[in-house]
């Protein structure tokens, strides 16, 4: 593990409103024209290069049909237009640096070349396309500019056609960036597209609090390092180090030729024979540094090839500024949303646990809630519920919901679950912001000889999921019952169940259930699948593994359980 003083505070920028994502990936992505497509083809995210390079005012391309709006109606000299580069990309196809021509707003055609590929799944938006623009005639005058240096003649030619190639390649290496919001998945894929285009070796170390830590590394030669920094605590090359240090103090790129340290170092074990060392650095904070390697038997770094080395970077601290970004904002949401959930009783001779998934893709809280507590005389009480949104708003209801459930039911614990339900739809008409939301509220009764009986209400919620100890399956349903507060007036029906020895109860969110790409019916179905599966699976676990296995990682995803021990009867 390599140590350091401590590292420039990262800062992270404002995110947008919103909290959206896609807008801030595309949105890092300076030096090419980005934009994203739905399934349908429209614009829902484009970032300032996109709007200028398409003369439009900012904010006027989202919403607009890409294929009709972009598609030329004139003569373009027999190049592709971008319906068909549209189709194309679409699907989970893949197009690196091809040429195409758009309509601009003004009327007018423009060549450009472009790149695409698949939104992620965790964008929310299945089927979409994020697309990479570059405008041919600004990019072959900077070509050109920089091949006259050369002699008229093949190394021209060549120059020209290897500037070419470098801009296509990072257009590439900019889609790997900003089509994840994961950290570990940004630099694990630079280091990929690194080796060997640019290097034999290419290493990320970031700087995490006070600790310097290499994250990632490739070698062209798979079996040279191990697959992951994490499997060996590889000693630090003394050069290495010091160049590291000397740009985490704001230094420039550093450029090395070390010598064999004797030690199975990364640089020693790769026969490191030139090395650049240039910095990962957003504005004044360095957030760590990108080593590339060639060996001493290959061609060593020029010019060039440090300028490219040095784009590689500030696009890679734009990425991995805008997943911290993304990162920091979900831990925030997870921290609060933790913080409104409760913690389980201790119920003597039953086991409970609970567990809650942040939605992936989303960086705040959410209206999903469950709760557990004792009533006087031995009973207890489970609830899960959902309020619809993901904002404080929804936070904030969830929480009042949950209290007042808590409250009413303390306060008459010789009433129903459905008794509860009802006074709680009357509560809940009678709030000033009375969004839609749904519940299972659980009645826990112990017998005086071990068994355990529970009574349950539904308020528009999933069924609760009951799995035997032999792995029989059964979900709990009643007659249909409307969400909290949509009929106050209405009565709730009780249902009533003995819970055999071994038997475990579960309550669900439906994000574990339902998804963008599954039915609510194809969903439960596999949860009694998985859930027969991991009959034997410890309580805690069984929660987690369902939440991993399961669902939409678009939503958050809340259960809570209850086990009878084996020996009740």
């Amino acid at each position: 593990m390599r140590t350091a003083g401590p590292p420039q505070e990262i800062k992270l920028a404002a995110p947008p409103a919103g909290g959206d994502a896609l807008a801030w990936a595309l949105s890092a992505a300076a030096g090419a024209g980005i934009y994203a497509v739905d399934a349908g083809g429209r614009v829902i995210a484009a970032n300032a290069w996109a709007e200028r390079l398409l003369g439009y005012e900012r904010g006027s391309l989202l919403g607009l049909d890409a294929d009709h709006v972009l598609k030329p109606r004139v003569d373009t000299d027999g190049l592709p237009e971008t319906s068909t580069a549209l189709e194309q990309a679409g699907g989970t196809r893949r197009v690196n640096d091809d040429r195409a021509v758009v309509v601009r707003a003004d009327g007018t055609t423009l060549p450009v070349w472009w790149s695409a590929a698949p939104l992620p799944p965790e964008s929310g938006y299945p089927g979409g396309t994020v697309v990479v623009l570059n405008e041919i005639s600004e990019r072959r005058e900077r070509v050109e500019a920089r091949a006259d240096r050369y002699v008229r003649s093949e190394v021209r030619r060549e120059q020209v056609e290897s500037e070419l190639a470098d801009t296509a390649w990072l257009s590439e290496l900019t889609l790997a960036m900003t089509t994840t919001l994961d950290t570990e998945e940004a630099v694990w894929r630079l280091v990929r597209q690194l080796v060997p285009r640019l290097a034999d070796t290419a290493a990320i170390d970031l700087a995490e609090k006070d600790v310097l830590r290499c994250v990632a590394w490739a070698h062209r030669l798979p079996d040279t390092l191990p697959k992951a920094p994490d499997e060996a605590e590889l000693p630090d090359h003394e050069e290495h180090r010091a160049a590291i240090a000397r740009v985490l103090r704001g230094g420039g790129t550093q450029r090395l030729a070390p010598a064999p340290s004797g030690r199975p170092d990364l640089l020693s074990l790769t026969d490191a024979g030139d090395v650049l060392v240039v910095p990962l650095r957003l504005r004044s904070t360095t957030l760590g540094a990108l080593t590339l390697a060639r060996t001493g038997t290959g061609t060593p770094f020029d010019e060039p090839d440090q300028e490219l080395a040095e784009e590689v970077a500030r696009r890679a601290s734009l990425g991995l500024d805008n997943t911290r970004l993304h990162a920091a904002q979900a831990d925030i949401a997870e921290t609060l949303q933790q913080a409104l959930l409760t913690d389980l009783p201790k119920v003597p001779g039953i086991e409970l646990a609970a567990h809650y998934r942040p939605a992936l893709a989303a960086a705040e809280v959410g209206g999903d809630w469950y709760d557990a507590f004792s009533l006087p005389g031995g009973d207890t009480m489970l609830v899960i519920g959902d309020v619809t949104g993901h904002d404080v708003q929804a936070a904030a209801r969830m929480s009042e919901l949950r209290n007042m459930l808590r409250a009413l039911a303390v306060d008459r614990p010789e009433e129903s679950p459905g008794q509860i339900l009802r006074r709680l739809d009357t509560a809940q008409a009678r709030l000033t912001h009375a969004d839609s939301a749904t519940a299972v509220l659980a009645r826990l009764h112990p017998g005086a000889d071990g068994s355990w009986q529970m009574s349950w209400s539904i308020a528009g919620h999933p069924p609760p999921l009951l799995l035997t100890a032999d792995g029989d399956t059964s979900f709990l349903t009643g007659p249909h019952a409307p969400l909290l507060g949509a009929r106050p007036t209405m009565e709730r029906p009780t249902q009533r169940v003995d819970l055999p020895a071994g038997a475990t109860l579960l309550l669900y969110t439906d994000g574990l259930v339902e998804s963008r790409s599954q039915s609510i019916d194809t969903g439960m179905t596999s949860l009694r699948e998985h859930l027969a599966a991991q009959h034997a699976t410890p309580l805690r676990k069984l929660c987690a593994v369902l939440a991993k296995q399961l669902g939409d990682t678009r939503d958050d995803i809340t259960l809570i359980a209850a086990r009878v021990p084996p020996g009740a009867e």
